[in-house]
């Protein structure tokens, strides 16, 4: 697999700052390349395995194979940024590729495409909080489908059985939509009560629980 593109410190005191494409204010340069193995200057085994581990596992879930790749190498970054050309080199992929992947991830609020003043390099960054902008879209991937699934009841009939399967589909979706906001607040709270000494450090997959006392 090719080397990981990796900056000197001295050409990352010297970037330049970031600046968004949607208007945000711009980020601090901060180094986004992959860890590097101490023996050859390669990415780091542990952060290859992981980043293929992870876009597989996305993969599987039905995200297209190097979308999938692409937001695992960025999540799996320490400050989860990389441009097009360090993630080619990183995945072993084209340039071309890279674009109509970022591209897709960009569409659907899993990273921000973000640009050097100064400089036509598009920077590419993945939100520390990226799963919460994915699955909080109600409108972008709950609306389309309620407003088919209405069509299609009317058309099929609303009182045979497959508009009653259809109805049952609207009132499922409708119901997640209304539950959406009370996930959001409890996140919220969540992240709330994890920032303070004390507060939940893990996931409830094996490792969960409160900080030990002191």
């Amino acid at each position: 697999m090719p080397s990981a593109p990796h900056a000197s410190p001295a050409r990352r005191g010297a970037e330049a700052p970031l600046s968004p494409v949607g208007g945000e204010a711009p980020l601090s340069p901060v180094g986004g390349e992959a860890p590097l193995s101490p023996v050859g200057g390669g990415p780091d085994p542990a952060f290859v395995d992981a980043v293929e581990h992870l876009g597989g596992a996305l993969a599987e879930a039905g995200i297209a194979r190097l979308p999938a790749r692409v937001f695992a190498a960025l999540l799996a970054t320490e400050d989860g940024r990389l441009t097009a050309s360090e993630l080619a080199a990183l995945l072993g992929v084209s340039p071309a590729g890279i674009s109509g992947a970022v591209r897709y991830l960009a569409q659907v609020r899993m990273v921000r495409r973000l640009r050097e003043r100064g400089s036509r390099r598009d920077v590419f960054v993945v939100r520390d909080d990226a799963w919460h902008d994915v699955l909080m879209q109600k409108e972008q991937i709950y609306a389309p489908i309620l407003a088919a699934l209405v069509v299609a009841r009317r058309e099929v009939g609303e009182h045979t059985r497959a508009g009653e399967r259809m109805q049952l589909s609207v009132e499922f979706l409708e119901f997640i939509q209304r539950e959406m906001d009370g996930i959001a607040r409890r996140w919220e709270e969540h992240k709330a009560a994890r920032a303070r000494p004390g507060g939940p450090t893990r996931s409830a997959l094996g490792e969960a629980g409160p900080a030990p006392a002191r």
